[in-house]
C-alpha cells in the first residue's frame, strides 16, 4: 500500500469508529439462537453458546478412579477444579476414543462436558428450532432439533446434562428450569 492509500484506509477506519457511537446499543437478538455444532461419539449434536460459558481444546484432565464410566476426571478453570464428563458416555453411545474438546455449562456447581469434534459456530433463526420442549423426563439431556447444513441436529441441553450426572452421583438434582 502507499502512503496515499493507508491514510484513506485510516480516515474510513476512523469514521466507521465514530458512526458505530452514533447508532443504538444493539441488545440480545431473542429471535436467533447461537450454537455450537459439535460431534460427540461420532453423532452429530449442537449446543446452546447461552448454556457455555466457555470452549477449550487439549485441556489437560487429571483421571479419577469411580463406578461412573462418564466420569473422566477433573481439569482446572480459573483457579477451580471441575469435574468432567464424557458427553457421549452420557447419552449412551460408545466412547472410540478420548474426547478433545470441553464445554464448561454456565451455572452451579460447575460441570465440563467432553465432545471428540466442534464443526463451528453458526447463528438460526429461533424459528427453524423443531419440537423445543421445556419439560426434563430424567435421562433426557436433548431440547429439540435443528436443520443445519450436513443435517438436522439434536440440541444438547447443558443444564439437564448437569441434572443427569448428579441423577447418576446421587446428588441433589438442582433446577434445570433456571437456564
Amino acid at each position: 500500500m502507499n502512503p496515499a492509500e493507508v491514510t484513506d484506509r485510516l480516515g474510513a477506519l476512523r469514521a466507521d469508529f465514530d458512526r458505530s457511537f452514533a447508532e443504538p446499543a444493539r441488545q440480545h437478538d431473542a429471535e436467533y439462537a447461537e450454537l455450537l455444532a459439535i460431534r460427540a461419539g461420532g453423532r452429530r449434536y449442537a449446543l446452546r453458546l447461552s448454556q457455555a460459558s466457555g470452549v477449550h481444546s487439549d485441556r489437560p484432565v487429571t483421571p479419577l478412579p469411580g463406578p461412573q464410566a462418564a466420569l473422566l476426571g477433573v481439569a482446572g478453570f480459573s483457579g477451580s477444579i471441575v469435574p468432567v464428563y464424557d458427553l457421549a458416555a452420557l447419552l449412551g453411545h460408545p466412547v472410540p476414543d478420548r474426547p478433545r474438546w470441553l464445554v464448561l455449562a454456565t451455572g452451579t456447581p460447575p460441570l465440563a462436558l467432553a465432545f471428540h469434534d466442534l464443526d463451528g459456530h453458526v447463528r438460526v433463526p429461533t424459528s427453524i428450532i423443531i419440537g423445543e420442549t421445556d419439560g426434563n423426563s430424567g435421562r433426557d439431556v436433548l431440547r429439540g432439533m435443528v436443520p443445519l447444513p450436513g443435517g438436522t441436529r439434536p440440541i444438547v441441553d447443558l443444564p439437564s446434562a448437569r441434572a443427569v450426572v448428579h441423577q447418576l452421583t446421587g446428588h441433589i438434582t438442582y433446577n434445570t428450569e433456571e437456564r
